[in-house]
């Protein structure tokens, strides 16, 4: 059997359903994700209907997990959950799942944060092989639909160094993407769609910072942006990308290239932003890059590019572990345990906000 003890890891923060088995060694044995295509007519996540999807999926995403892991729930030595941040409703389940599971196993319970399993992702592996070892300090850029920020992550409490002041990176790419009908969720589509575009061809703002004020802005962008494609739609541009890619048509090239042009403002206001942080407050050796829009192609290029310029050791969490995924949770308790933590109170209850910390 694989190194002990094994986690059972939980996440349904949102709207994935995802359990995942981490052995001891840090390998991911198993991990599976459902997500819930009910949203789609809406355009983005629905609490509600969030919430009866977690409890529906549940039983089958815990049993092909256990499948693929060759594993009894009987045989895991200790089950973690992600309490916060997120939906309450979406949280509640899988927490009270884990708490439920735990209690009736005599098993040690593990309440995750969400960005604590982001965090540490970049350190995982894929197809079984062993996670890397956890640098004694490094950056943590954490880039997704409802984060944009930058940790300082040492032996003492995670700092944070930066985040954003309003709209997340990922949010920005999605109300983009709705805005020109794509459907949900539009982020990745927006990214492979930007592909073809020219980077250029639109002016886009991208915010300043300050040696004091090193956070994000993507409202601002995002104005801009929705701004341009009125003015396209003005000039008789049809700016409704789903329909001409439904109807097999190709898409206007003006609206191809200002997606392409956001996406690269977006991109350089996280290269800019790391610049000034290493230049200005903390010369960092090591930079773990984590989150779903993590998976975003110009971003992996760029930030290749900038690693490899300012000598940084790069550790970009593999494509598998860019979404939401248990495997995560797991491996953050499983990284708890090897500090000696004990379990948590089974009366800890979910949160929608909070930061990383006890």
């Amino acid at each position: 059997m694989s190194g002990q003890p094994l986690l059972l890891g939980i996440e349904t923060s949102c709207d994935d359903t995802a359990a995942a088995v981490v052995d001891g060694r840090g390998a991911v044995l198993a991990s599976v994700v459902a997500s819930q295509l009910a949203h789609r007519p809406y355009g983005g996540v629905v609490p509600e209907i969030a919430s009866r999807e977690h409890l529906r999926n549940w039983p089958a995403v815990l049993a092909e997990t256990l499948s693929r892991a060759g594993l009894t729930l009987a045989q895991v030595s200790a089950v973690a959950a992600t309490r916060g941040p997120g939906l309450v409703g979406s949280l509640l389940v899988g927490l009270s799942l884990g708490k439920a599971m735990a209690f009736a196993l005599s098993r040690p319970f593990f309440a995750v944060h969400h960005l604590e399993g982001h965090l540490y992702s970049p350190f995982l592996e894929t197809q079984g092989a062993l996670a890397r070892e956890i640098p004694e300090s490094f950056v943590g850029l954490v880039v997704s639909g409802g984060h944009t920020a930058l940790y300082g992550v040492s032996s003492g409490p995670v700092e944070t160094l930066a985040e954003t002041r309003d709209d997340a990176i990922g949010e920005a790419f999605d109300k983009i993407g709705k805005r020109v009908g794509l459907a949900y969720p539009q982020g990745p589509r927006v990214d492979e769609l930007a592909e073809r575009g020219d980077p250029e061809r639109y002016a886009l703002p991208l915010p300043g910072n300050t040696d004091q004020a090193l956070d994000f802005s993507y409202s601002g962008l995002k104005s801009q942006a929705l701004l341009e494609v009125e003015r396209l739609e003005r000039q008789g541009v049809a700016s409704d990308l789903g329909a001409a890619l439904a109807a097999g048509e190709e898409p206007p090239q003006a609206v191809i290239d200002l997606l392409s042009s956001f996406r690269a403002a977006a991109v350089k206001q996280v290269t800019s932003r790391l610049s000034s942080l290493r230049r200005r407050k903390l010369r960092f050796a090591t930079l773990a890059v984590s989150g779903g829009v993590a998976a975003n192609r110009l971003l992996r290029r760029e930030l290749e590019s900038w690693a490899s310029g300012h000598d940084v050791e790069l550790h970009l969490v593999p494509l598998a572990y860019c979404g939401d995924n248990a495997a995560m949770i797991a491996h953050a308790a499983l990284l708890r345990l090897r500090r000696g933590e004990g379990g948590d109170p089974f009366d800890l209850d979910a949160f929608s906000r909070g930061p990383i910390g006890p």
